[in-house]
């Protein structure tokens, strides 16, 4: 065999991969033939190609080999196969372990919280976590687990407006039901079938009680009624939003959101009573939350006016933008009043009767208090124009609830891009729980750093979901104080085979509802379950389940197809202290070869070796670490465990040999990924600019979401005085549609501007009009396949590099699984404007193909940037600038 030799197996549109070198064959594991990954020969002398196994079922997935023999491993069965012979055999393997991970024990599921809300007193809150219903105490008494159901996941729990009744979703069986129980957990619970495959998700319990509302994922909204069983389809919505409800005090009226063609949402009203649907709004803001006041006179909401450019959330243009909200009440009787209108301040008159007459009676009074709410009536006619807008700000508003006194509770939320804050600052709860107050006329804090609330259907109490999952209950009214509630009792008895079966289980039903396409492109989704079904009995582990699941979801063949995570094991990690460094041993001490400073304007990028004044410098070593004497003998991270972010002391010295030694304190990071990420970004940024002598520009983008957005701004608006830009997306982890980009990158030069005294500016004030090139690899993929197919189709520039990994259906509609792991299905496809499905499993491919030879590589080169630098300078040769440097020559006649 010849080392600089080197042999190439005939190339077919497969994966190719396990290579084992037995003699002079080359075995290895492929899917290009019979479906299904099999064992292949190449012979070295011969050329000639076999294929040694002929699985059509189960992948092979993992093999090795010695002598004349290979072992792999199919389906979970081990194999043997003699190579010569061209035979396999099963290897028959009977085990009986003591898993740790099989035994049923205790937890505290708290952690896999899904929801929280009050009993309609609020003496106790309703807690859906790891697939149980539990009610929790906010003063006394002790936590009850409703349903203790082990591998049933119940969901969405709500309570009856009486008390007595605890509703929820329940998937026993495979599908999903509408349970009522008890409130105490015990005596019988009734079932009500919910009828298609879907999923389905409890919103509403209010009024009398006669109706539950729910809501499937096929967008449709619901009523239960709770007496008949009979199930009532109200609307379908237009977009992925889920519904905004609230019912009136009654429970004849139910007020609701749906999406227009325009995306904004209108506020209805569906009367239980006809049947019949109105509009209260028209569609022209986009209005969300409504709310009605517990006398049924109003029905307030927030709506929007400057929403439109963030409708389509899968757009990077909505990055950063300012949302605000109003808020408004409507007037729900033809002659009813503004809850706005001055009060006169008159003496009450006394009725001949002798018994004054008031505006409001008192809480008690004449047994008030404890009647049945009147029912409501709705003058539909004329309602818009009974609109009026309440003294408040236009902020960022959403979730509105009305009290018993009539304080109106609504959510401010912080508005993005105002601010970024410190790497180690609690980001779980921004938000601001607010009140306004009819009386004052005016809206003040309730709660600061929140993420949201519930109110009791009693409307006199409040449960807030704090910073760290802090849980607090609060009386609804002005100024509350919160006290805390403990969710340290909330456990469940896990059993691991059960809750396993159960994730297998749903993650198969989730792929079935929530896959963009009913006819699951085709595939038997039946006698995919039968397949792999019964090796869930011979799981061991959670990590094992999981990657049976991703074998399962595999047999779809799209990418953004994942699962992971959940209850697997997890050692505790002890942090090993960098010093953002490259380190190399010579004259056998550690010496420093490269310090990493951070580059400029990352100002919460810690560099620990370049801080100014800490007298170190690159070819400089490291002679001891708090006092311990460091040789390359010793691996020098040993000496830097548990040192994050702790001072350690180091002896520095000009030589191996300890001239001019010396002592300085670092404290050491925990990751050096960003400090050399940010020098390589830089780097490359210097190495377009020396090689264009500065007439190229250089931007890096990471991803198409947050930081792609702000690596763009950072970079593009820096450089818009060079006359091209080279973009580099490689390794692009996606994330939105970045339209937002390219409206930048595909700007046209509409006009100069003179000042006096300062220099020219241009409209638009941010473009580079010049040629355009994009980098592009392998590892670049959903929104880093979408950009380069959008800046080629275009016409933007050329594609340099690698084809883009190919992946263009979306995610992030379908829930989590019953123990925190997670899955993604995809639900949403790209298509081209010609019509076709293009880019998924197929990628984008470049203009001009560049291989990253290793060689090259790792000798510090860059092939893909250096042929984007030569590609971009030939452009520049025949490239006749269009913005113009000069103004035109001044006016010297009046009027012109």
């Amino acid at each position: 065999f010849d080392a600089n030799s080197h042999v190439e197996i005939p190339h077919v549109n497969a994966n190719d991969t396990n290579p084992i070198w037995l003699g002079g064959t080359v075995y290895f594991l492929s899917d290009r033939a019979d479906g299904a990954i099999n064992l292949f020969g190449y012979d070295v002398k011969s050329g000639k190609l076999s294929q040694m196994t002929k699985n059509t079922v189960w992948d092979i997935r993992a093999a090795n080999g010695d002598g004349d023999t290979i072992v792999y491993e199919a389906g979970g069965h081990l194999y043997e196969m003699n190579v010569k012979k061209g035979k396999s055999r099963e290897i028959k393997v009977s085990i009986h372990p003591d898993l740790p991970q099989l035994r049923p024990a205790w937890k505290n599921v708290a952690a896999q919280l899904e929801d929280v809300s009050l009993s309609p007193t609020g003496k106790r809150a309703l807690v859906t976590a790891r697939g149980d219903v539990f009610t929790v105490p906010t003063e006394e008494g002790s936590t009850r687990n409703i349903t203790a159901s082990d591998g049933i996941r119940e969901r969405t729990a709500i309570w009856s407006p009486d008390g007595a009744s605890i509703a929820y979703i329940s998937d026993e069986g495979g599908v999903h039901r509408i349970m009522i129980a008890d409130q105490t957990g015990m005596g019988d619970v009734r079932s009500f079938d919910t009828g298609d495959m879907a999923y389905y998700s409890l919103l509403s319990w209010a009024g009398n009680g006669d109706h539950i509302v729910y809501q499937d994922n096929h967008l449709n909204l619901f009523a239960l009624d709770v007496k008949s069983g009979k199930h009532t389809k109200i609307a379908t919505n237009n977009q992925r939003n889920g519904f905004e409800i609230s019912q009136s005090a009654a429970g004849r009226w139910l007020a609701f959101t749906i999406a227009g063609a325009n995306y904004f949402n209108r506020v209805m009203l569906y009367d239980f009573q006809s049947g019949e649907t109105y509009a209260v709004t028209d569609g022209l803001s986009h209005a969300s939350s409504p709310a009605f006041d517990p006398d049924g006179k109003y029905l307030y909401f927030a709506a929007s006016t400057n929403s439109g450019p963030s409708q389509v959330g899968l757009d990077m243009s909505t990055q950063e933008k300012p949302l605000r909200f109003g808020l408004y009440a409507a007037i729900l009787q033809a002659d009813g009043k503004s809850p706005l209108l001055p009060k006169a301040g008159d003496e009450d008159v006394k009725a001949a009767d002798g018994d004054a007459k008031a505006d409001e009676a008192k809480d008690g009074e004449d047994g008030e208090k404890d009647k049945e709410p009147a029912p409501l009536e709705i003058d539909t006619a004329g309602l818009m124009g009974r609109i009026i807008a309440l003294p408040v700000p236009s902020r960022a508003y959403d979730t509105l609830k009305v009290a018993s006194d009539g304080g109106l509770f609504f959510m401010e939320r912080q508005q993005p891009g105002i601010s970024r804050e410190l790497p180690d600052t609690d980001t779980s709860a921004t938000d601001t729980l607010m009140r306004f107050d009819f009386k004052d006329k005016e809206a003040s804090s309730a709660f600061e750093r929140v993420s949201g609330y519930d109110l009791s259907h009693d409307g006199k109490k409040l449960i807030v979901l704090g910073a760290g999952g802090r849980v607090m209950t609060a009386d609804a009214a002005a100024h509350p104080q919160g006290e805390g509630v403990s969710l340290a009792d909330v456990k469940s008895l896990i059993d691991p085979r059960h809750e396993w079966a159960q994730i297998f289980e749903e993650a198969w039903r989730m792929e079935r509802d929530y896959f963009y396409a009913d006819n699951m492109h085709g595939l038997d989704w039946d006698a995919v379950y039968k397949r792999y079904q019964p090796l869930v009995a011979h799981v061991g582990r959670r990590e094992d389940l999981n990657s049976l699941m991703v074998e399962m979801i595999g047999e779809l063949q799209v990418g953004h197809n994942r699962v992971g995570g959940g209850d697997i094991h997890r050692e505790k990690s002890v942090g090993v202290g960098l010093l953002g460094a490259d380190i190399r041993v010579e004259d056998g001490r550690y010496r420093i070869k490269k310090i990493y400073t951070g580059e400029r304007w990352n100002p919460f990028l810690k560099a620990p070796l370049a801080i100014p004044g800490i007298d170190v410098r690159e070819s400089n070593f490291i002679l001891a670490v708090n006092g311990r004497t460091l040789t390359s003998d010793t691996n020098i991270f040993a000496y830097f465990e548990d040192t994050v972010g702790q001072q350690v002391t180091l002896k520095v010295a000009d030589s191996a040999a300890g001239e001019n030694a010396r002592d300085i304190v670092v404290e050491p990071v925990g990751s050096e990924d960003d400090l050399r990420h940010w020098h390589w970004v830089e780097s490359n940024r210097r190495k377009v600019e020396e090689a264009t002598d500065g007439q190229v520009a250089y931007v890096y983008l990471p991803n198409t979401a947050g930081a792609g957005f702000a690596y763009f701004n950072r970079m593009f608006f820096a450089q818009i005085d060079k006359k091209a830009v080279i973009i580099d997306e490689r390794s692009n982890s996606g994330g939105q549609a970045a339209n937002y980009i390219l409206d930048v990158l595909s700007r046209s030069y509409l006009a100069s501007w003179k000042d006096r005294d300062g220099m020219i500016f241009d409209t638009p004030g941010g473009a580079i009009y010049g040629p355009k090139v994009m980098l592009i690899d392998q590892d670049a993929g959903s929104g880093g396949d979408f950009l380069p197919y959008a800046f080629n189709r275009m016409k933007l520039g050329k594609l340099i590099g690698a084809r883009t990994w190919g992946g263009l259906i979306g995610i992030s509609a379908n829930p989590g699984l019953i123990d925190g792991g997670g899955l993604v299905v995809p639900f949403f496809r790209f298509y081209t404007p010609d019509g076709e499905w293009r880019v998924e499993n197929e990628g984008v491919s470049p203009d001009i193909a560049v291989v990253q030879a290793p060689g090259a590589v790792n000798a510090g080169g860059d092939p893909q940037l250096e042929r984007a630098i030569v590609e971009i300078q030939k452009e520049l040769q025949s490239y006749k600038p269009i913005k113009r440097r000069e103004a035109p020559p001044l006016p010297e006649q009046i009027g012109k």
